[in-house]
């Protein structure tokens, strides 16, 4: 289905907690296995042993009076050691990688959560991360109000059992509509690139989707690429 290339393809999942966007990316991951496509996957922030330490201070609860610019920062940060240590070698590798969030979620939360605006981050964006977007993302939407009753009753859950990573959940619902607003305007402003996904469809029916729209992404991709020699 995906002949060798010389660079890869890059897929992000975008959306609130609580929308589904880590157990789509986990079974996406498992189909393109199972199609013996080469694969990375990470998330944001995290996915390095810098970026988890910086991950530990921007979720835990008990993190204070971060200002919405440091927030920013870090995010930046983080983002940037994951281009230099995972993506950027994955892509030139010719994997497939898919990660769990990526600038998309700084415009929303930080960007649109912490109203410091699209331009700002869309700035950092360019300086930190040069050239790189995702080829295709993937933007969860199915309803607000359960999409955040789901996440704050899971982290609830697992703030008992492992890492306390309650301090997004904390914020009050205009945050998360202000981040859920932002969201629909950037899938209106780049409809080519991010497929939205909307309403409140059973897993399997929403995995089935995602597989299609990756595959038909995948195969023009391959089509539109250089083929190696003994392709």
């Amino acid at each position: 289905m995906y002949a060798e290339n010389p660079r890869g393809f890059f897929i992000t999942f975008e959306g609130l907690d609580g929308s589904g966007k880590s157990t789509q990316l986990r079974k996406l991951a498992e189909r393109l296995e199972a199609d013996n496509l080469p694969i990375t996957v990470t998330r944001q922030p995290g996915g390095t042993r810098t970026g988890d330490r910086i991950r530990a201070l921007l979720l835990d609860s008990r993190t204070e009076n971060l200002a919405p610019k440091t927030e920013l920062g870090l995010m930046f940060s983080d983002r940037a050691q994951a281009i230099a240590e995972v993506i950027e070698p994955a892509l030139a590798g010719g994997r497939v990688v898919l990660c769990d969030r990526f600038t998309d979620s700084t415009e929303a939360y930080q960007g649109g959560g912490r109203e410091l605006g699209s331009e700002l981050v869309l700035r950092l964006h360019a300086a930190i991360c040069g050239e790189l977007q995702p080829d295709l993302t993937i933007l969860l939407l199915p309803d607000f109000e359960r999409s955040l009753a789901r996440a704050r009753r899971r982290n609830q859950r697992t703030a008992s059992e492992s890492a306390d990573e309650n301090r997004f959940e904390r914020e009050a619902e205009p945050f998360y509509r202000r981040v859920w607003n932002a969201y629909r305007q950037i899938a209106a402003r780049e409809p080519l690139r991010v497929v939205a996904i909307e309403g409140d469809a059973g897993i399997e029916e929403v995995h089935r989707r995602i597989v299609d729209v990756v595959r038909e992404r995948l195969a023009d991709h391959d089509t539109r690429s250089p083929r190696s020699s003994h392709a």
